[in-house]
């Protein structure tokens, strides 16, 4: 059964270097809301809501029915867009596994933020203070967390892959 790995985490935490990996260890298809959006505005769109979240799951529905395992990497700052994330799923009777990445040492995080560089053409990448700001509930729900604090980006991929289950072997030896 295809499975849907729902990222959530703010911005500079891991997110992205985790969802990337996952997505080379699992073959799934990767869906970056930053990389949708920015591509609209570089278009000339512009975007005034969810749009991107909501091409992103129309996209990871597509691809579930189609049996690949998709990775949603997003902010997913709310309770109503990890809930569209689980519909999205659960309309192509796709299983999913939602994991918030966290990075609890301040003073890192920050660091992260200030030195970040990004491959999305165009896209500005937040200032420290805007991701202290940004809307961002806390959980509710069961989800896997990894707290990249301390850790280097192979540690943190094989804690996910032991909670997800999966081997990493392969994947850390060729990096």
């Amino acid at each position: 059964m295809p499975m849907l790995y729902i990222f959530s985490g703010l911005p500079g935490t891991g997110k992205s270097t985790l969802a990337t990996a996952l997505s080379r260890i699992c073959n799934g298809c990767y869906l970056r809301v930053d990389t949708i959006e920015q591509t609209m505005k570089n278009a000339g769109i512009s975007l005034e809501g969810p749009e991107g979240y909501a091409i992103a799951y129309a996209l990871a529905e597509d691809n579930l029915r189609l049996g690949m395992n998709v990775i949603a990497d997003t902010v997913n700052p709310i309770e109503l867009t990890r809930e569209a994330w689980r519909r999205a799923a659960e309309n192509a009777k796709s299983a999913f596994r939602e994991i918030e990445i966290v990075c609890t040492d301040l003073d890192e995080h920050k660091r992260r933020i200030e030195t970040r560089k990004t491959s999305v053409k165009g896209l500005t990448l937040p200032t420290w203070k805007a991701v202290q700001n940004r809307e961002y509930h806390p959980w509710t729900g069961d989800r896997i967390i990894i707290d990249t604090a301390g850790a280097t980006p192979e540690q943190s991929i094989q804690q996910l892959c032991n909670e997800l289950g999966l081997s990493a072997d392969w994947y850390l030896t060729a990096t």
